[in-house]
C-alpha cells in the first residue's frame, strides 16, 4: 500500500507519536510515516486491542520506537509527547455495544485519556494534534448527507464519549492556543482490522467467516446502509491534518469517507463474489444503538484539507480480503 504519498511537504524533520500504534488504523499510520521517512514514529499503546504483530514488520527500524503504556496515567502520556512534533490521537475504546455493556471503562479511555493527551501535548509544546472522532456524533439525526455543522442526540456511551473529545479539542485549542484537528472517521476498514474478540467489526468478521465457509450473521435486515471507508483513506486524512499550513483548515472537525453509502447485503454479495461463495447470511437481530444509515458529506475535508479519497468499497474489499488470506486467516486457523 501507499505507492505514491499523499503529502508534498517534508516530513524528514518531524517526530510523530501515534497512540494506539498497534491498532488497526494506528499501525497504517506507523507504516506511512516510516515508509515516506518521518524523523521518528514513537507508539504509545497498551495493547488492550492492538496488536504486537501489527508493528513486527517496523521493529527493527531505528526511526521506530515503542512505549507500552496507557493513556489514562498522564506521566505515560507526558513522556511519551516528549520532543513529538505531531501527536496521532488513535487510542480509544471503540465498538458502541462495547460501550452499552460497559460504559465506566469506555469514559475512562475515551475522555480521561483523551484529555490526559491534550494536557501532555500542551506542557511537552507539541505542534499539533489529530484525533480520531467519529460518526456516532451524527446520532439520530436524519440528515443525509453527513454535514459535520448538523448533529443529532448520541446513540451510545461511545457517540457521547467521542462527542465530549471534540467539545474538549474545542476548548483546549482557544484556551491554550494549540492546533487540533478532528477526523470523523465513517466505517473504516482494510488491512491489520482484527476479527478477533466479541466486539469486532462487520467487515472482519465477514471475510473470517466466508474464508472458513461459515455463512456470517447479519444484524437486522441488511438494509442498514455505511459509507464504507477503506483505510488508506483514513490515513490520507490523519496525513494532510497533520501537516497542512492553512490557517483556515486547523481546528476543524472534518468527515472521513468516501461520500458514498453501501448497504450490509450490497457489501456482503460484493465480498462473496470476490471470494467465490454462494453462502447466504444468517439475519439476527438489530443492534441496539446502531444508526440506520450514514453518508458523508466530504467536501469540507475536500476544500480545506485537499482530501481526494482514492480507494472505494469494491477495490478496498479485494486489497482486504488479500491480506486476510495472506495474514490474518491463517493466523485464526492455526490459533483454531
Amino acid at each position: 500500500m501507499y505507492q505514491t504519498p499523499f503529502h508534498t511537504q517534508d516530513i524528514s524533520q518531524l517526530s510523530f507519536l501515534v497512540t494506539g500504534g498497534a491498532g488497526f488504523i494506528g499501525s497504517n499510520l506507523v507504516e506511512y510515516l516510516l515508509k515516506y521517512q518521518a524523523a521518528k514514529v514513537v507508539v504509545l499503546d497498551n495493547l488492550s486491542t492492538g496488536f504486537r504483530e501489527n508493528l513486527q514488520s517496523f521493529s527493527q527500524n531505528p526511526r521506530f520506537q515503542w512505549i507500552e503504556g496507557d493513556i489514562r496515567d498522564l506521566p505515560t502520556c507526558q513522556q511519551a509527547c516528549q520532543d513529538i512534533d505531531i501527536v496521532l490521537h488513535q487510542a480509544a475504546l471503540g465498538s458502541v455495544p462495547r460501550s452499552i455493556k460497559d460504559p465506566i471503562t469506555t469514559n475512562e479511555v475515551n475522555i480521561d485519556g483523551f484529555v490526559n493527551m491534550l494536557v501532555a501535548a500542551r506542557d511537552r509544546q507539541v505542534k499539533r494534534l489529530v484525533y480520531a472522532a467519529s460518526s456516532s456524533t451524527y446520532g439520530d439525526s436524519q440528515n443525509l448527507p453527513k454535514v459535520e455543522h448538523i448533529i443529532g442526540n448520541p446513540l451510545s456511551p461511545y457517540a457521547v464519549t467521542k462527542y465530549v473529545n471534540e467539545l474538549y479539542a474545542n476548548v483546549f485549542a482557544r484556551t491554550y492556543q494549540m492546533e487540533i484537528i478532528g477526523l470523523r472517521y465513517f466505517n473504516v476498514f482494510g488491512p491489520r482490522q482484527s476479527p478477533k474478540g466479541a466486539y469486532a467489526a462487520v467487515i472482519p468478521l465477514f471475510m473470517q467467516a466466508v474464508l472458513a465457509g461459515n455463512a456470517p450473521t447479519i444484524n437486522g435486515d441488511g438494509e442498514t446502509t455505511r459509507d464504507f471507508t477503506f483505510v488508506e483513506n483514513a490515513v490520507q486524512a490523519n496525513i494532510l491534518a497533520a501537516i497542512t499550513t492553512s490557517p483556515e483548515a486547523i481546528n476543524q472537525v472534518y468527515n472521513v469517507a468516501v461520500g458514498d453509502r453501501n448497504s450490509l447485503n450490497q457489501m456482503y454479495h460484493i465480498l462473496r463474489e470476490a471470494v467465490g461463495s454462494d453462502l447466504q447470511p444468517i439475519y439476527g437481530p438489530f443492534r441496539q444503538g446502531d444508526i440506520r444509515d450514514s453518508l458523508a458529506d466530504i467536501s469540507k475535508a475536500q476544500q480545506l484539507l485537499g482530501y481526494n479519497p482514492q480507494i472505494r468499497i469494491k477495490e478496498g474489499l479485494e486489497i482486504t480480503l488479500k491480506w486476510f488470506r495472506e495474514n490474518m486467516f491463517e493466523q485464526v486457523a492455526h490459533n483454531e
